[in-house]
């Protein structure tokens, strides 16, 4: 049978109708909700690196949250330049897991037990396999997972922190650092900055955000990237404009000083970063951008490192 041009059109005009024809569905799915994977795994030389989300929640009113020193229409500019809403932020709280091949560190523990475990249970840890656990400092959010009620969530690990943030935290008589940190202090190592915790691993001094707060510098097979904490708490807010004042800092002139410190060199060394609160999974570079930063989100680049 032979397909004329006339025959060609008239199908061709007849397949919106078709279109339009209901299909009737094979079976009742119900809507899932919003979701993020819990974990993103990369190399780093000779390291395995694994964010976790350990938990998110939505933040109202961010401008008291990110910006208390900021004109009001210069951080919804900045909001509305980054297609952000201006009264609501998305919080997102990424420990990070390193296994260096002869010990398995988790830099952080998030808000709860459950969602440090949920997180690890997804890619494909348990608690009793962690050797260390490395407090950047002691916000509630970081510290939330080390207990699980009276019970030690890593059972099996060891413990490390700042010598300048512990020996803060214990004179404050604080319900978190009372009921997480101290049970844990027989088995709980200090470090100073510029010390090497493990081959490749080093403490970086990034006081202000509180008065011992440390970030880390990891190294192997000639890549680098730095773990952040809380150095920046916005990947706008925070980096774009490093001198606006984020509530949570206790010495808000000295975070604002060693955010310009810490991002002035991963932006020169042009290295990775993992901040806690970043975007999950966490992970960009900065380029210095007017009087900030600009943040780069991390795509598929360390996907190559194999």
């Amino acid at each position: 049978m032979t397909l004329t041009r006339r025959h060609a059109l008239l199908a061709g005009a007849a397949l919106p109708f078709a279109a339009a024809v209901p299909v009737p569905a094979r079976a009742a799915a119900e809507q899932q909700g919003s979701a993020v994977a819990p974990f993103r795994r990369f190399r780093l030389g000779r390291f395995e690196v694994t964010p976790l989300l350990a938990g998110t929640r939505v933040q109202e009113n961010p401008k008291q949250i990110f910006g208390l020193n900021a004109p009001q229409d210069a951080f919804e500019a900045a909001a509305r330049a980054a297609f952000l809403p201006t009264d609501r932020a998305q919080g997102f709280f990424t420990p990070t897991l390193v296994n260096t091949g002869t010990a398995l560190i988790l830099f952080d523990t998030g808000l709860s037990a459950e969602g440090i475990f949920a997180a690890l249970a997804a890619a494909g840890h348990s608690p009793e396999q962690v050797d260390l656990v490395v407090i950047t400092h002691m916000h509630g959010d970081h510290i939330g997972g080390l207990m699980t009620g009276d019970t030690p969530t890593f059972a099996n690990a060891r413990y490390l922190t700042g010598q300048v943030e512990n020996d803060h935290w214990a004179q404050q008589s604080n319900d978190g650092y009372e009921a997480k940190m101290r049970p844990l202090l027989d088995r709980t190592g200090f470090v100073e900055p510029g010390a090497e915790i493990a081959p490749g691993i080093t403490a970086v001094e990034a006081f202000g955000h509180t008065p011992g707060h440390m970030a880390y510098r990891l190294e192997s097979g000639g890549q680098a990237l730095m773990l952040t904490a809380d150095t920046a708490n916005h990947y706008v807010f925070s980096l774009g404009h490093p001198d606006w004042e984020v509530s949570f800092d206790a010495d808000k002139a000295a975070a604002a000083a060693t955010r310009r410190r810490i991002f002035g060199q991963i932006a020169d060394d042009r290295i990775p970063f993992i901040g806690y609160h970043m975007p999950f999974p966490a992970i960009g570079y900065v380029e210095r951008a007017g009087d900030g930063f600009r943040f780069v989100p991390e795509s598929y680049q360390l996907m190559l490192n194999g």
